[in-house]
């Protein structure tokens, strides 16, 4: 049985995450996608991995996903990347970090370099979504779509078995939050991991990334017939084997 546990952000705000506590080592901090949680398979093996290595571990569900409070259609990309600012801060504290983003994680991994930039080790992206707000989905969207969002503030957009609802606000924001263009000099491992037959981010999103980490160790391994996800038990063993390289 997996122990979650919850910080208090305010008096009706509360975020669920998971931890595994070490004192004075590295911590794994894992951010997960759009629309996810904690209850999916990389979380856990990530959390198992840190146990084994004597490593922290710290993964939460942003305000309106997963069991933390607050409508998901309020949230975005800063409210986001500042809950996980404030976990980090609380948990982790002094101590080293590797991230580990998948999809829209990368993006909130990227927005808390300008924060921890000393304390960050090593990066781990899988398939990572860094401004696909703008690009995979405005920019994407019909005439109709676009007038219906700006009309509506909102578009119950569906793709595969679900629907997202993706408000104007959302897109404003994730305006706000452009990383691509920014240049990290950090001497880190950065590690990209992209399935070949992702068909939610294309793999030049992970290229971009590598991209801007100028002074890095930096790698992409492209996971042959590999969803987005990469939660299948080949993908798994891929991203396990990844991190180990990172951690050591």
């Amino acid at each position: 049985m997996t122990k979650f546990y919850y910080l208090k952000l305010s008096r009706t705000k509360k975020i669920r995450f998971l931890k595994h506590k070490q004192i004075n080592n590295d911590y794994i901090v894992f951010l997960h996608g759009f629309m996810s949680d904690l209850e999916g398979k990389k979380p856990k093996v990530f959390l198992n991995f840190a146990k084994k290595n004597k490593l922290g571990f710290i993964a939460l569900e942003y305000s309106g996903h997963g069991k933390s409070t607050g409508k998901f259609t309020k949230g975005n990309i800063s409210k986001w990347s500042k809950e996980t600012y404030l976990l980090i801060k609380k948990i982790v504290k002094k101590n080293k970090i590797i991230f580990v983003g998948s999809s829209m994680g990368a993006w909130i991994s990227l927005n808390q370099f300008k924060f921890f930039k000393n304390q960050i080790k090593g990066f781990l992206g899988i398939g990572s979504a860094p401004e696909f707000l703008e690009n995979l989905m405005w920019k994407k969207f019909s005439k109709k779509m676009k007038s219906e969002i700006i009309q509506k503030k909102i578009l119950h957009l569906k793709h595969g078995n679900y629907t997202y609802p993706i408000t104007l606000q959302l897109l404003k924001d994730g305006r706000k939050n452009k990383v691509l263009k920014k240049k990290i000099a950090s001497k880190i491992k950065v590690t990209m991991v992209h399935g070949q037959k992702d068909d939610v981010v294309p793999v030049s999103y992970s290229r971009k990334i590598l991209k801007m980490f100028t002074n890095a160790k930096k790698k992409l391994v492209i996971v042959k017939n590999g969803d987005h996800s990469l939660s299948s038990n080949k993908g798994l063993k891929i991203l396990k084997k990844e991190i180990k390289l990172i951690t050591n």
